[in-house]
This record gives C-alpha cells, structure tokens and sequence, in this order.
C-alpha cells in the first residue's frame, strides 16, 4: 500500500495550491482529482475570477487577500507567465447600502486607497457603464481578475516539479482514521495511507464529509460571454472588474479578455441547488435571460449577441463563508472550501494556510471566522 505524508482530494484552485505548497516544503504529497486536471466541471473554470482588496464580504479577509496577492505574484514567477491582471474594481450599489458601507468599512480598517464616484463620474471614466442616479460606486486601484485555468495549471506544474504525485479521473470514495494516527484513503483506483488527509473537493465535499452535507450546499452557476455593441468600451485596460448590487440581483462582470466577449455572472443565478452531480450542466434560455436582464438594465453596450454561456458550481455555507477546520472526531482530517462562490481568489494563501495546518505552524492568520464550530453546535458533528 502506497503511503504520503498527505494526501489531497481534490486538485481545484484550492487543491493544487496546497499540493504545491506541500511539496515545496518536501512533504511525500498525492494529490487526486474526480476529473481531469484542470477541468470544467467543478468551480474554478471560466477563463477568469475577480481579485480585489476593498473587501465587502468581511474585513477579516483583507490581511489573507494581501498575502494571495504576494503569492500570485511568486506563483507567476515559478511559473513564466502573467496571472493576475490590475484592471482596477468597482463594488457598485445604492448610495447607503450594505455593499458601500462594508467595502468602504474594509478600506477604513486596513487604510486601502480608494476612491468613491457619483454615477456620473463612473459613466465619465468608464462608459461601459450605466448606472442610475441614485448608485455610487467605491474604486479600487488593486481589484482586477486572475486566469483561474492557467492558475490551476501553474500550481499542478509547480507541485509535480517538487516531487508531488498528481492523479486525474481518481476520485477518493471515503476514508478512516488508522489506529494510532493517520488515515486510510480509498479512492476509484487504490487504497492509501497518509499522516494526513484533507479533503478540498468543492461540489463534492458534503458526499465525502458527511457531516458538511447539510453545510455545503452546491449550487448551479452560469456564466456568459455577449458580443458587446462598441467593443471598444470593454476591452482590457478600459473596463474595470465590477461587483454589483441591485434590486434585480448581484451581477459581476469582466473586460473582454483571453476568450470573445464580455463576461457577466449573477450570484446564485437561478437558486438551483442540489446534489453536484444531479444538477444541470448543460446551459438554457433561462440562465441567457437571467445575465441579459443585468445587460440592459446597466451595460446596455454589451448587450449583443451571445457568444458562450458555460456552467459552474457554487458550494455554499450558511453564512457564506469559508470553512477551513480540522473535521471534529477526526484529527488528521481537514476540510478546506466550500467558498459560496468568492473563493477562488484566495487559492494561492490557502495553499499556504493548508500547509501551515498540516505542519502544525501557527498562521498568521485570525481563521476564527472559518471554523466549522460556528456552524454545527459544540461543534461535535462528525462524520
């Protein structure tokens, strides 16, 4: 029976940073994946996702973003390519509501520079956008988007030339503990053993922990690319990413990059939700009338004919933040995502995080926020 020092399930954005963490740090590492690495079945594809420090969600992600950015950065050098674009960012909404305040609140407490606009002034210096009167907007000059695919890629690279073992189209079935430490693994293919296990699959990690079921929740996400009228409006450099609020839904958009087109998503989209592999995949008029409601109601220059409309996976907490514990009853297990759709950002210092739990270091980081005891009670659910 093959033995690790760890062993990874599921080699997505989170899982293929913490691989190469690992690996760098010397641990005997295998990481294993349900499908192809990478692949577009889970919650990391879609050419690109959104970076920004002016954090609205929580202040107590902002110290993280910092050291995500740092490690995009080192990532890209290991690797020879560019990764993370500086478009700048907008979190957009009424003047007064929950997403000014928050955005604004996180820039007061870490002292980001930023800046806040009238719609007018948005309109003046971004005319792709259109925006009511009564919306402001905060700016943000470090906000842009990373290349999640070519991320994903970078870090599987990065583990296999420090010595991990990366397997694709293995999904891990279940584990148990070993007596006297450890954990036994089997997976589609084998049966292992490791000092530690942690389990990052995303869609699937309520099918593998069953105590998550009911506290990650998958949820079908569509993403569309629409030929914009005047293209010039939107291209790289012209268009910052944006996230916005409003009473028609929580849209978040992209300059055209990489692939044709201008990128728009609306979180929790249709609110499907359900086991990950009963939901649709395939897309539908629905999901194209849903992204061109948000089209014509603020990026009417966009609102073209479609080009691509491609599914994803959200996996969603109660409170819609992360989890990255050890499993209650389970020493040598720990649970990593599911992220509610804002997670993929945050890939390259989780990695970090991950190794850092697994060797027992003290992070840098507050991860009150994130343990699986605010969400079960005495936090004594296992699996």
């Amino acid at each position: 029976m093959s033995t690790y020092d760890v062993i990874v399930a599921g080699v997505g954005g989170m899982g293929a940073a913490t691989c190469a963490q690992l690996a760098m740090r010397g641990k005997r590492v295998l990481g294993c994946d349900r499908y192809d690495i990478p692949n577009a079945m889970g919650s990391s594809h879609g050419v690109n996702r959104i970076i920004r420090l002016a954090y609205f969600e929580h202040p107590a992600y902002v110290p993280i973003l910092r050291r995500a950015y740092e490690l995009w950065r080192e990532t890209e050098k290991l690797a020879g390519e560019q990764l993370l674009y500086a478009t700048g960012s907008l979190d957009i909404g009424e003047d007064g509501s929950e997403i000014i305040s928050r955005s604004l609140a996180s820039c007061a407490l870490h002292k980001l520079p930023h800046e806040l606009l009238s719609a007018d002034q948005v309109g003046a210096r971004y005319p792709g956008y259109t925006l009511p009167d009564n919306y402001v907007a905060l700016y943000q000059q470090d906000g842009g988007f990373v290349a999640s695919e070519r991320a994903i890629v970078a870090a599987a690279n990065i583990a296999l030339k420090a010595g991990a073992e990366l397997r694709a189209r293995e999904a891990m079935l279940d584990f148990e503990p070993i007596a006297g430490g450890g954990v036994r693994v089997r997976t589609s293919r084998a049966t292992y053993e490791a000092g530690q296990l942690i389990v990052a699959a995303g869609a699937w990690i309520g099918d593998l922990v069953p105590a998550l079921r009911r506290l990650a929740v998958p949820e079908r996400q569509v993403l569309g690319w629409f030929q914009p009228k005047n293209p010039e409006l939107f291209q790289l450099g012209k268009f910052p990413v944006s996230n916005l609020k409003s009473d028609i839904g929580h849209f978040y958009q992209f300059p055209t990059w990489h692939v044709p087109g201008f990128k728009i998503g609306l979180y929790h989209h249709l609110g499907e939700q359900g086991p990950a592999d009963e939901l649709p995949r395939e897309p539908h008029q629905a999901d194209e009338d849903a992204l061109r409601r948000g089209l014509a109601a603020f990026f009417p220059e966009a609102d073209g004919e479609l080009l691509a409309l491609r599914s994803c996976m959200f996996t969603n907490t109660p409170d819609e933040h992360f989890i990255l514990d050890r499993l209650p009853g389970y020493p040598d297990v720990i649970v990593a995502s599911p992220c509610s759709g804002h997670g993929f950002k945050f890939s390259s210092a989780i990695g970090e995080i991950l190794a850092d739990l697994v060797s027992e270091a003290k992070s840098p980081f507050d991860l009150t926020l994130f343990s699986l005891d605010r969400l079960v009670d005495g936090g004594d659910e296992t699996a």
